[in-house]
């Protein structure tokens, strides 16, 4: 191998700038290159088992490798191990013409990148050469450490274990015509999401089973061995077989080793080339009868054997991360990188067929690339309560909008792990059916419904967000005490949808059963300190909780979420009759302004009660009737969306794609909240209260959630947590005294 400089060629292509080893040609180059293998008019080689298709399918793998490797030690960091390890399966698919892959490692990103510079999908932000990918990797504005649909041609995020395949199938599920494989690491098997979610996913979709879990079995995880390192081939085999899938095609490098390599797990980059060629082609082949397995209605995985780091700087664990000491002036790297050069010639194949698989760039034809056509829904019948009348349910208020809602759009899901039934929607279930393969009228259940109920709050949040991720409307119907279990897919998919080039309707979702509700149940249901979550990621700039007041209110803000992009929307309310104190009206400019004020009397002095949350104001009207009566001023002040009361300085709203710079200015905010004492109330996390503490200048305090405890009623758990009338009414008096 020689070091070359990119002017030392008058042939070497310009995306090659920055490529500081080349090779020479490997055998046979000049039998097998003569033409790429994906012809000019074609978007996949044409047959899996043709030589040179195999040949150029080794140097993309390669190519692969090198890129990995070289953009991670251009800053000595990132994670080039996992990635090598399947790189042929990667090559594979691509050289078969599948482009829609996605990815439930984070630590693949260096890998993705690479892919999407030699298919040109990375021009799209700037990336020309092999210098910009190195000079933009892990930087700000560039290619961040993990995956993220700013991305050109990246289809998802992925950053936590366990996320991808709901991606896959939710993108399966909408684009039934296509494969969307996506890789899984062995150390992220031992999540327990990943398999059942696949399970429910596949009992209640059983024909959808064009998504292809990619499974990167290398012996090892991040530090360690991997929990499955010790399964046999035939083990591993039965555990898939055992979790639904009818099809499952294994490639271990292990039988095509003529190097007698110890140990289970090899590399196949120094086999003899004659090997290495053997091997490349079963998985070319293994990859596309399961890719055809896979779109022709079995439930399907793809299994490739090889030693994690193979062909890199290092092997097992060790070659999971890049440290300080791994420089590209380090001998080990630039051996590793020297081992994997090509010819200027192989770059220049390797990249035309890259750039021709699948019809172009990935940033020009995967589905994310492209907005999903939406039925219009036309102006929903929002039906109007008369303010103190008859008690009313906010939940099935909103329920009976949902329900037409996925009448109009058939593509629209429900999610919910717990139970629509128990949380005041069971509407939902009545309009749309709960998907299952029992019909049966009196549950409501149907092979096509649109109500999907895993017993798994990942599972419910992870479809629900991959369908708003990959452009569809979808609700997230959760108890609150139980969404925690939920809530880091829906965080990775709000943050993404912050940073996304194109439109996608918000991810919603209802949050029922409150703290306040729940006292008999005790203390596991009553969980409220989820709030303390949403009210951090309100700062993100497109996160917005809601707390409607009644049952008025919460079509209101139902209704405008359905109008919004890119946002996280989180609907929380009770399941209980309670009392209509606002007009539709009032919550559209409540939403606007992110309060309303629902009572005032005048009186000497004057306290605000600032309120989170519809029961909650119950013990706060007691309490301003005794203050009115001692001939003190009281004003109750609704918070219906929080995120509005903020200043604009607060929030990074001017860094989302979609952004939303609506924030109620100090004039309307003395207006709503002036007065001689401020008392903010809620029933969750007082953490959701801080745009309102931060702002005023009142003498001021909070009452808020502190514990869970069973009890018979709300009005004595809120008694144990210090929300009563006497309380509030104490502290008032106190203040403005």
């Amino acid at each position: 191998m020689t070091a070359i400089t990119p002017k030392a060629s008058a042939a070497l292509p310009d995306f090659c700038e920055g490529i500081q080893y080349f090779g020479q040609a490997l055998p046979d180059f000049a039998t097998y290159d003569a033409t790429p293998a994906i012809d000019l008019d074609k978007v996949a080689i044409a047959s899996p088992t043709d030589t040179a298709a195999v040949y150029q399918t080794l140097l993309a793998a390669d190519a692969l490798r090198y890129l990995t490797l070289q953009i991670t030690g251009s800053k000595a960091s990132g994670h080039p191990g996992g990635f090598a390890s399947q790189a042929e399966a990667y090559a594979a698919l691509v050289m078969l013409g599948y482009k829609n892959i996605i990815t439930e490692v984070g630590h693949h990103a260096p890998g993705f990148y690479s892919a999407m510079f030699l298919d040109r999908s990375l021009e799209d932000m700037g990336i020309f050469t092999v210098q910009q990918l190195r000079d933009r990797f892990r930087e700000k504005h560039g290619l961040l450490g993990h995956l993220s649909g700013y991305i050109p041609g990246i289809l998802a995020p992925a950053g936590p274990l366990g996320q991808g395949q709901h991606f896959a199938m939710a993108a399966a599920l909408l684009h039934r015509d296509k494969l969307f494989p996506f890789t899984l690491g062995d150390g992220g098997l031992g999540e327990p999401y990943i398999m059942s979610s696949i399970a429910h996913f596949n009992t209640a979709y059983p024909s959808v089973t064009n998504f292809l879990p990619v499974l990167v079995w290398n012996g090892y995880s991040q530090e360690h061995h991997s929990m499955v390192s010790l399964k046999t081939n035939e083990q591993m085999k039965a555990y898939w077989q055992g979790n639904g899938f009818e099809e499952v095609i294994l490639v271990d490098a292990k039988e095509f080793d003529d190097q007698n390599q110890p140990g289970d797990y090899v590399d196949s980059t120094v086999f003899s080339f004659e090997q290495r060629l053997a091997f490349t082609q079963a998985v070319l082949v293994a990859v596309d009868k399961a890719a055809r397995s896979a779109l022709s209605g079995k439930l399907t995985v793809f299994i490739i054997k090889q030693l994690k780091g193979a062909g890199v700087h290092a092997r097992g664990a060790k070659s999971h991360n890049l440290y300080p000491k791994d420089t590209l002036d380090a001998p080990h790297i630039i051996s590793a990188l020297q081992g994997r050069a090509l010819s200027e010639e192989a770059w220049q194949l390797v990249r035309t067929n890259a750039e021709r698989a699948g019809g172009g760039p990935a940033a020009k034809t995967v589905v994310t690339e492209f907005e999903l056509p939406l039925p219009e829904l036309g102006e929903l019948p929002l039906e109007e309560y008369t303010v103190g009348g008859e008690p009313k349910v906010s939940t099935t208020a909103m329920g009976r909008l949902v329900g037409i809602v996925g009448q109009k759009d058939k593509n629209f899901l429900v999610t919910n792990a717990d139970g629509n039934e128990a949380s005041g929607i069971g509407n939902i279930n009545q309009a749309l059916k709960i998907i299952h393969p029992t019909t049966d009228d009196l549950y409501n259940q149907a092979p096509n419904g649109q109500v999907y109920e895993p017993l798994s709050e990942d599972a419910c949040a992870g479809l629900a967000v991959g369908l708003s991720l990959m452009g569809a409307r979808s609700l997230w119907c959760s108890y609150e005490s139980f969404a925690i279990n939920g809530l880091p897919i829906w965080q990775t998919v709000t943050q993404a949808m912050a940073e996304l080039r194109r439109h996608t309707p918000s991810t919603i979702t209802l949050f029922t059963a409150g703290a306040l509700e729940q006292g008999r149940n005790g203390w596991t249901h009553q969980r409220p300190e989820i709030e303390a979550y949403f009210a951090s990621m309100m700062r993100n700039g497109n996160v917005f909780p809601l707390f409607p007041t009644d049952a008025n209110s919460i079509q209101a803000c139902y209704n405008w979420a359905l109008t919004t992009k890119n946002k996280g929307i989180v609907i929380t309310a009770s399941k209980s009759p309670l009392p209509i104190r606002t007009t539709l009206k009032q919550t559209q400019q409540g939403l606007e302004d992110g309060a309303i004020l629902l009572h005032e009397i005048a009186g000497g002095k004057q306290v605000v009660f600032a309120v989170i949350g519809d029961m909650t104001l119950i013990p706060v009207f007691e309490a301003a009737a005794f203050l009115e009566n001692e001939g003190i001023g009281v004003k109750i002040v609704s918070i219906i969306n929080p995120r509005r009361l903020y200043r604009s300085g607060d929030v990074a709203w001017n860094t989302c794609s979609e952004p939303d710079g609506g924030f109620i200015d100090d004039a309307k905010f003395a207006e709503l909240f002036g007065g001689d004492a401020l008392i903010g109330v809620t029933g969750g996390a007082a953490a959701m209260l801080e745009p309102i503490m931060l702002r005023s200048n009142s003498k001021r305090d909070t009452f808020a959630w502190k514990r869970g405890e069973t009890t018979a009623s709300a009005g004595e758990l809120m008694a144990f947590n210090g929300l009563t009338a006497e309380a509030l009414t104490k502290r008032a008096i106190e203040l403005v005294h």
